[in-house]
């Protein structure tokens, strides 16, 4: 098995959520780190892949928000700094992939399955093989214990309880 390394300049984690019913908020984890090991990357199956987001790098465009997430109302990252994502099955989809994990958010830990498109292999200016790949999941963000809500005066909440994680990473052999 070879080591890869996430290309974090050329990689994003992401995610969406409606707000007020009526229109979506976006945010990334500014900081995480990625361990993927894998016979090829091209064939997907072989990999094995773990993430830690580091809560406390929420991005959201919104100090305040930002703040209320890092809270005990959301993530409580004075207890739950970071959220875990391993990998458990791949299976090969057509041209995609199934990549299917163990995803923990506060104490709680849930199977998760991502759609794994495979953007392709390349050499970047220096001679090094790149892999691109983008995914998305989307979960209940009540099944891991992120409850908090407030109900809007004109009927609703005003947060969402389906989240997308949508990530697109640039992968490339490990030094």
């Amino acid at each position: 098995m070879a080591k890869f390394t996430v290309d974090q300049s050329h990689s994003q984690v992401g995610f969406e959520v409606k707000h007020m019913m009526v229109s979506k908020v976006k945010g990334q984890f500014d900081a995480y780190t990625a361990d993927v090991e894998a016979e090829n990357l091209e064939d997907l199956t072989t990999a094995q892949i773990a993430f830690t987001f580091d809560v406390g790098s929420i991005n959201t465009r919104s100090e305040d928000r930002d703040n209320h997430l890092k809270s005990a109302d959301f993530f409580d990252i004075e207890k739950y700094p970071n959220i875990t994502f391993k990998s458990t099955n791949i299976t090969k989809d057509g041209d995609d992939y199934k990549v299917t994990g163990d995803l923990t958010i506060k104490d709680v830990t849930k199977p998760v399955t991502f759609e794994v498109e495979f953007g392709g292999k390349g050499k970047n200016p220096w001679g090094v093989e790149v892999y691109g790949f983008e995914a998305e999941a989307k979960i209940n963000r009540e099944d891991f214990g992120l409850t908090w809500n407030a109900a809007l005066e004109t009927g609703g909440v005003l947060v969402g309880k389906d989240i997308k994680i949508k990530v697109e990473l640039e992968v490339n052999p490990a030094a």
